[in-house]
């Protein structure tokens, strides 16, 4: 029995190979294993025209004994010869000698024979030492073998003929049928098999009396063979193919291709798969182009294929397109019939393909198509064309859309149709028309024809429009003008009145009567002939007396006769004109004005502020006025005034230049009002006032020191810069400023201080390390104090580390240590700067550079070479001018292996040589 058919959930095959080995590894596994699986198992192994096979026994124990997942891999691989047992061997043919035919196979599975065709043949020939039966005088053979489907018989001579005799098939009596089918012949006992089947391979035997004879029965399937093939076809497309072919055998499975692909036959194929017998069929009820194509059957003993052609129905066109003439704006309805009537088409106008819309109606209803437009416009018209789906054939038709004329004056805007023109001026008068085919036009003047070829009055026409052109207007074209469109849809009339105007004359000269900083007023007086149209209102223009630009000062008309002009620069002598504007256009300018120059006083000053006060003085400022004009500013008026007074006392009898000013010769404790004029050459300004009275009297203001930003932190300059501190302060009177340093005056020989009313200033032109220090300034008003600290650090090249020692070598290592430098340079070592040297040459190299930690291991050192190492020392002005160097050098020698081993003191402390670096790593 195969056991792949048998794998599931209690039986799993398994096949790996290894690529470097090239070995194929089986493996069968049993899970939870019965009674009923022990026996012997056989694996086959076949390839090429190369056979193996190997077998074992399973026996089943209970679960306490064993596991019930077994493996059976172990059960196939090679092991090494076992010794021979002193068991006397068994002749297995022997024993198949003296067995009876349905013995043969258990015999074979216990003694690990796996060909059984090839021992039945040996079997054949081995002669048999055979026995007188008393019931057969000739048995049956030990094997037969028959082809499926064909017939066999199985003779065996009787001894007696008088014994009854009674045939099995697997053990079950055999009774007579038409497949089985008894004969005698004398002692000859015949049993036949008609048409055998798969069913009929088993073991036969037949009893006469106590005696039996045994025989097996093979039977050999035959492939399935194509008896007939399936034929070509060529049909249309909606009719119903059928392919038939006959195979050799009946229920015989069979596969429909096309064009190498396997059919679908499922429920909602298009294909039907049918079988009567021994023929089989492939359906196709609606057949279609795409059913075009190479379809073949394959069956185990062959193949047959042939090729399928579906064409599309000849076209017979019943009723064709017809030209037709519709009016603009009528239906427009085109109508065809055609044969087959489930083909549809596309409709094509001018060889654009139309689409169905609100507008457009396609109509298919069996072999009729439609075309329908409902309301037909100009761009209807053109050739249209019918194509069916899938035929080179097409139908086609002309379409005419006519249309009466007509004169479109709508578009010119004109009331009541008139068209008013000036004077001298070219006329072009465009008016759109429309009628199809294109109409005949024609202009009149009263009875008088205008021509195309006309002089100075000439009309033409060209597409969709008509036009009348006069290239210079004269008084004589006002009139009515009638134009006449004809074509054969009718005809079309409509008039245009021509106006002929001209521009106004332009006014007199303007007046100018008055004239401030940055304006004047002005009149004027109509023109006197008003161009045969009303006034509208005038522009008004003005520009600076040395330039010709003028400038245009309204954008709106001004309907009366007098404007004021703004926004005029002082100082600049100006003049205006005026322009008259009717309905034609605007007149030419007027007359200039008189010339006129504006001036205007100055703004006030503005911000007048106290700026200090004594017992006898106040003294003000403030900035210039924000307008100064074109006159100028030729200086200020200080005046004051007695609170409770109205006399204003003027305090700088000549102008001053200057926005401040201090006024003298007051009294103690007297409280003023304060004002200050700008004066030009157009008088004094409006006064700029203090708000409030002030006292005569001197202020005070505590100190306060306000320390620069920088300063707040420690101030650091190297040996031999030069230190400039500017500390700023506040205080009225003037403060008196004290510097300590450390709790201890200055020696003025080592620094210099400079005081001013706001400021003081400490300077050292050349620091050295002893100017280092925290300085505290003090300020003092009266009673009144403010100090500030300022800490200063003169900063100097670090000197080098104290001590350099070569602490360990081994392999291409050495171990340094070092102290850090007594002199720091009165800055933090940031780092030290490690360098290497060669005995040899003694070149330095540099290891590694700001390094931080006091010891290091020199890797990557050459074997053979001796090496001496220095190292700087670093902080933030740079490396130590000198580097501390070993003592002693390093020689670097190739590691052996030693004898033995050392023995270690436990009792003495270890020591590092190395610190661990921090590794740190950012996740």
């Amino acid at each position: 029995m195969d056991l792949a058919s048998k794998t599931g959930k209690h039986l799993q095959l398994k096949e790996t190979f290894e690529r470097q080995t090239k070995i194929h590894t089986f493996e069968m596994h049993i899970i939870k294993a019965k009674e009923n699986y022990a026996g012997n198992y056989r694996c086959e192994v076949t390839y090429k025209d190369k056979f193996d096979s190997c077998s074992f026994d399973l026996e089943v124990k209970e679960a306490g004994q064993g596991a019930q997942n077994i493996d059976i891999r172990s059960a196939f691989k090679r092991r090494e010869p076992k010794q021979q047992d002193d068991t006397p061997e068994v002749d297995v043919w022997e024993i198949l000698k003296n067995a009876r035919p349905d013995e043969y196979e258990k015999i074979a599975f216990m003694y690990g024979i796996t060909d059984l065709r090839g021992l039945l043949r040996r079997m054949k020939k081995i002669p048999k030492e055979e026995k007188k039966s008393e019931a057969f005088a000739k048995k049956l053979d030990p094997a037969y073998q028959v082809d499926k489907g064909g017939k066999i018989r199985l003779v065996v001579d009787l001894a007696d003929p008088t014994v009854e005799l009674k045939w099995y098939k697997n053990g079950q009596e055999i009774r007579p049928t038409p497949k089985y089918i008894f004969e005698h012949k004398g002692t000859q006992r015949i049993m036949v098999i008609n048409n055998c089947g798969m069913n009929d391979d088993a073991a036969y035997s037949v009893a006469a009396g106590d005696e039996k004879c045994t025989t097996e029965l093979f039977v050999k399937e035959l492939p399935v063979k194509i008896v007939k093939g399936i034929e070509p076809v060529k049909t249309t497309v909606n009719e119903r193919i059928e392919l038939e072919c006959e195979v050799s055998e009946e229920g015989a499975q069979v596969k429909w291709m096309k064009n190498g692909v396997e059919v679908p036959t499922g429920v909602r194929s298009r294909y039907r798969v049918k079988s009567e017998g021994t023929k089989h069929f492939l359906v196709i009820d609606d057949a279609s182009r795409d059913d075009t194509g190479t379809y073949s059957i394959m069956a185990t003993g062959g193949t047959s294929e042939a090729h399928v052609q579906v064409d599309l129905k000849p076209l017979k066109i019943y009723q064709d397109l017809q030209d037709i003439t519709v009016k603009l704006g009528q239906p427009l309805k085109l109508h065809c019939e055609i044969y087959p009537g489930n083909v549809p088409g596309r409709w094509y106008r001018n060889g654009q393909l139309i689409q169905p819309n609100d507008r457009i109606n396609i109509i298919h209803r069996n072999k009729v198509h439609r075309l329908e437009i409902e309301a037909s416009s100009l761009h209807d018209a053109g050739d249209y064309t019918f194509v069916p789906e899938g035929y080179s054939q097409s139908l086609s038709a002309k379409v005419h859309i006519i249309d009466p004329p007509r004169v479109h004056l709508d578009s010119l805007n004109f009331p009541d149709n008139t068209v008013t023109i000036v004077a001298g001026n070219k006329l072009r008068l465009e008016i759109p028309i429309s009628g199809e085919p294109a109409p005949r036009v024609v202009w009149m003047k009263g009875e008088r024809v205008i021509l195309e070829s006309g002089h100075r009055v000439h009309a033409e026409t060209y597409g969709d429009q008509t036009s009348l052109t006069i290239d210079i207007t004269e008084r004589e074209d006002t009139g009515n003008y009638k134009i006449v469109l004809q074509n054969e849809a009718g005809e079309a009339t409509a008039s245009v009145k021509i106006k002929v105007v001209d521009i106004p004359d332009p006014p007199e000269a303007p007046l100018v009567p008055e004239v401030g900083g940055d304006w004047c007023a002005m009149t004027w007086e109509p023109p006197k002939y008003d161009g045969g149209s009303p006034i509208l209102g005038y522009f008004i223009e003005r520009k600076k007396k040395q330039s010709s630009r003028w400038m245009r000062l309204n954008f709106d008309l001004i309907k009366e006769t007098t404007f004021e002009p703004k926004k005029m620069i002082e100082g600049v002598p100006y003049e205006v004109r005026i322009f008259a504007v009717n309905a034609i256009g605007v007149s030419k300018p007027s007359e200039p004005s008189k010339a006129f120059t504006p001036l205007a006083v100055t703004s006030e000053p503005t911000m007048l502020v106290v700026d200090d006060v004594t017992d006898t003085t106040v003294t003000v400022k403030w900035r210039p006025p924000e307008t100064i004009g074109a006159a100028g500013l030729d200086g200020y008026l200080v005046e004051y005034c007695i609170e409770g007074g109205d006399d204003w006392i003027v305090s700088n009898k000549e102008l001053t230049e200057k926005t401040r000013y201090t006024i003298t010769g007051l009294t103690p404790g007297s409280k003023i009002l304060v004002r200050v004029r700008a004066i030009n050459a157009a008088g004094p300004s409006a006064p700029r006032s203090l708000q409030h009275a002030i006292l005569v009297k001197e202020v005070v203001e505590p100190p306060k020191i306000r320390v620069p930003r920088h300063l707040k932190q420690t101030y650091t300059r190297r040996v031999g810069e030069a230190v400039n501190l500017v500390v700023p302060f506040m205080g009225k009177p003037r403060p008196k400023v004290t510097w300590l340093k450390e709790g201890k005056p200055i020696e003025q020989s080592h620094v210099s201080i400079r005081n001013t009313d706001c400021d003081s200033i400490i300077f050292i032109r050349k620091a050295e390390r002893s100017h280092s220090g925290k300085y505290e300034m003090t300020v003092q008003v009266e009673n009144h104090v403010d100090t500030a600290i300022i800490d200063i650090q003169i900063v100097d090249l670090p000197g080098p580390p104290q001590c350099v020692t070569i602490e360990d070598v081994w392999g291409g290592n050495v171990a340094l240590v070092w102290t850090p430098p007594k002199d720091s340079g009165n800055a933090p070592i940031t780092g030290y700067t490690i360098q290497k040297a060669d005995k040899k040459t003694m070149e330095w190299y540099t290891c590694i550079e700001h390094y931080h930690r006091t010891c290091i291991t020199i890797t990557e050192l050459v074997v053979g070479n001796e090496y001496f190492f220095r190292i700087y020392s670093e902080n933030m002005c740079g490396l130590s001018e000198a580097a501390t160097q070993t003592k002693k050098s390093a020689l670097i020698v190739k590691e052996g292996r030693t004898n033995g081993y050392i023995t270690c003191d436990w009792f003495v402390l270890p020591s590092l040589y190395e610190m661990m670096r921090e590794n740190v790593s950012k996740e």
